[in-house]
This record gives C-alpha cells, structure tokens and sequence, in this order.
C-alpha cells in the first residue's frame, strides 16, 4: 500500500509540474480559441463557430484522444474519447464553445475579441462562459497524458456550439447516443465560485419556464378620445393580467403555483444561513434601496431555493417622442417563472394559462405561446461520493474547503444527463459572480484558470479510484 500510495504522489507531482511550467503555453492557446468569434446566435458567425468546434478538436487530439466532429443541423458537436482503461469508472467532460454576442461594444474597455489581461483577469468574450472554464479540463487532460503515463480513468468530452442558443441539437444527439455516452459520473465547470476565496460545488439548479403573452382588443389602433371607456385597452388589460401574478408578500398568486415544491432540508438552511453573506453589501452593490421577495426566506434562500415569477419584456403602444393618444390593438409581455424541485414546467405552463383565463378582463383576447423549458436540478449531496472526490480534489488546488450552494440559475444540459444518462453532474464553477458573463467586460481570474486546471486534474485521479 505504501508503494502504492508513494508511486500515485510521484505521478500526481509530475502532472502538476507539467501544469506549473506550461502555464504561459496554455494561456496562449486560450487566447487562441477566444479570439474566434464563435457566436452561435449570429449566422454570420457560422465559419466562426465551426472553426472554435475545429480548434477544440485539435486541441483533445494533441492530447492523445480520438475525436469525432459531430454536424448537426446547427453548428458542430466535438466528441472526444481516451483510451479505454478496463475496470475504471468513466467520466464526461461537457462544455460549449459558443459564445454570446458582444452587442453593446461601447461599454467594452478592450476589443471583445482580443483577450486583454488587465488587474490579474482575462477581459474578453468568452473568457469565464465558457471558454476558459471548460479548458482547464482539456489542459487536464493534457497533463496527463504528456506527464502522468495516460489518463487515469476513462474521460469522454461533450463540447457543443449551441448552449447559448437552446442546444436543441445537443438534446437530439445524446437522446440518441446513450451507450456512446453512458458514464459514471459528469462534470461542467459553466457557473461561479461562492465568493472570491470560497470555492463551492453547486448540487442544485432552478428550473425555468419562459412565455410570451399577447393582449389583442380591436382590429386597429384607435383615438382615444372617441373610443375611450367603450372598448377595452390591451395594454391597461395586459397590466392586469400582470399584476395578478404576484401578491404583496411576494408569492406568486397562481393557484396551485406551490402544490409541488420541494422544501428547504433543515441542514440547507443552516448552511446557508452560516455562509459569509450580507444584506447590506448585496443591496449597496446593486444601487437599491431595499430588498424584495417572498415573505418568511433570506435572499440566498429565495435566490437559490424557491420559486420566481419576473417579467422581462414589455411591448405595444406609441413609444416616439412627445404623445401619441392611441388605444392600441394589440400588447405583450415576456415573462418566465424559476422553478424549483420538483416543480414540472407543463404543469406550470397549464396553471398559467388556466389563471390568466380567469383574470383577463372582458374585450380583449389573450394567447400565450410557450418558449424554452427546463425542469429543475438537485443533486443528494449528503454521502455523495462524487461530491466527496471533488471536494477533495478542488481543497488541494484552491487550498480551500469548497462549500456546497445552489443557484438561481438554468442549466438545461444538467437536468438533460439526469435524464438521458441517468447520472449526476458535479458543477465546479471556476468563475466569480462579478465576470460580466454576457455583459459587456466579460472577465476570468487567471489564478482561477490555472487552480482550476490543477483541479481538474485531481479530479480525475480522485475519481478514478472510486
């Protein structure tokens, strides 16, 4: 067992010497890939993308993989494989090289797609979202190969070109593809750490359900002077219908909305409520004077743990200068609900349409058309044996505990695996909750690039003896 024990250190410091000196090397290869503009959302970023799908592929082949790019009716999937190691558990690598537009590029202090180091950080789109998080595993499994005699599991990696536009194809391919896939265990490093300092591993993620609601009255706009107070408006009918949704306390006011919600644990409570967080701070951050929400919850709580209705968009009406005195024909609003477990996305829907059904003031006609879903995701972090291993192996690089948190927001791909594979993901997010991730400024720590390719590292070496 000593030899044992002694050989595996030996190996472990070798990866992390081939880590420590080919830092310079693999920033520059990040660069690389950031500096294409692979917007997933623009056809005119179409060659772009396939040339970030191209460029991630040579990178995995180089590190000793066999690798299959993947078309789709979109942009390209990149598979990637190790050699089989018999006996050993499996891992899947997920990650998306697709990126968000850079759209408003005067708020920028550095081209967008040039990444610039400034103040310790990587300023470009893409750097933390997710780029530069999901190549601390390629270059983990760089490091293994060149210096740790293979890689010490079996590693697949799943890379794809459409998460910031749906990943419809994404969901096609592996619903076809289970057996290719199959796995003990996954990972996505797509989200943040705590705080700066704080690690964590994220076990549970919001679901979501996104609308767009129409309010049609008369066939034509209209003056509001001869037709005022004989003909409904649906822009006053939309506010109605809009400000039924939610009560003073802050609960969403659709019946049945709560039926199936699952509880705070007694443990997440304490947890959260042991974490370094301050009302004050967060609201000093934001510029307002107050916080809102559900009555009875702390702000983590109704962050990361209960259910949200917010209205995103608002259309209908004059909107030029000066006045216009116009009953509109027609208005409409964007709207989405956060959805918690177990929470299902059809029956919220169905509540939905079943309440506004009852509150639409008379003369106007209302349709509601459904857009992306996804239920929410919770991982049993008590004796998890995955989160153990990434715990251990995420204390040794960041020379911290990491603590366990949910989020408030959607990773569709997550619930997608659960699914489809049958398996959970370990979330290890890299980034820090002010990276501007599809803002303009977009930021990634280059301490946390090379901590979470030391992590990753380990990782692998952690779970291959599960």
């Amino acid at each position: 067992m000593a030899g044992e024990s002694g050989g595996r250190r030996m190996t472990i410091e070798r990866v992390e010497a081939y880590i420590e000196s080919h830092r310079g090397e693999f920033l520059e290869r990040l660069k690389e890939l950031i500096r294409i503009p692979s917007v997933s959302a623009q056809p005119a970023h179409n060659a772009d993308t396939r040339r970030a799908a191209e460029f991630v592929a040579a990178d995995l082949r180089r590190s000793g993989l066999t690798v299959e790019v993947i078309e789709t009716p979109g942009h390209p999937l990149v598979y990637a494989e190790g050699p089989a190691r018999p006996g050993k558990p499996t891992l899947l690598v997920y990650g998306h090289y697709d990126v968000q537009p850079a759209e408003p590029l005067e708020p920028w202090l550095s081209p967008p797609f040039e990444p610039t180091e400034r103040d310790g950080n990587l300023y470009a789109r893409g750097a933390t979202d997710d780029k530069g998080q999901m190549y601390t595993h390629c270059k983990a499994a760089e490091a293994w190969t060149a210096a740790g005699g293979g890689l010490p599991l079996n590693v697949k990696f799943l890379i794809e070109g459409e998460e910031e536009v749906g990943g419809a194809n994404l969901e096609a391919f592996v619903a076809a593809n289970r057996p290719k896939l199959a796995c003990d265990f996954a990972v996505i490093s797509d989200s943040s750490q705590f705080a700066p300092g704080i690690p964590a591993i994220t076990y549970g993620l919001k679901g979501i359900a996104y609308f767009e609601m129409t309010v049609r009255g008369a066939n034509r706009d209209l003056h509001s002077g001869t037709f005022g107070g004989a003909v409904a408006n649906p822009l006053n009918a939309l506010a109605t219908i809009l400000a039924s949704l939610k009560g003073p306390d802050g609960k969403v006011a659709i019946e049945g909305f709560y039926d199936d919600v699952k509880p705070l644990a007694d443990w997440e409570r304490a947890e959260f409520a042991a974490l370094p967080f301050s009302d004050d701070e967060f609201r000093r951050d934001l510029g307002v004077d107050t916080l809102a929400g559900e009555a009875g919850y702390t702000t983590l709580e109704r962050k990361w743990a209960r259910p949200t209705c917010d209205v995103h968009g608002l259309y209908g009406g004059y909107q030029g200068p000066g006045g216009k005195t116009v009953l509109p024909c027609f208005g409409g609003a964007k709207l989405s609900f956060r959805l918690v477990p177990d929470q299902d996305p059809a029956v919220i829907a169905r509540l939905l349409r079943a309440h506004v059904a009852r509150v639409a003031p008379p003369g106007v006609a209302v349709e509601i058309n459904e857009y992306n879903s996804a239920p929410a995701v919770l991982v049993d972090a008590q004796g998890n044996k995955g989160i153990e291993a990434a715990r251990r192996a995420v204390e040794t690089a960041f020379g911290a505990r990491p603590i366990l948190i949910r989020e408030g927001g959607t990773i569709p791909v997550v619930g997608l695996i659960k699914k489809e594979l049958g398996v959970d993901t370990l979330l290890l997010g890299w980034g820090q909750n002010d990276d501007n991730l599809h803002g303009p400024n977009e930021k990634f720590s280059l301490d946390a690039f090379y901590r979470g390719i030391r992590a990753s590292a380990r990782l692998f070496d952690e779970l291959s003896r599960i």
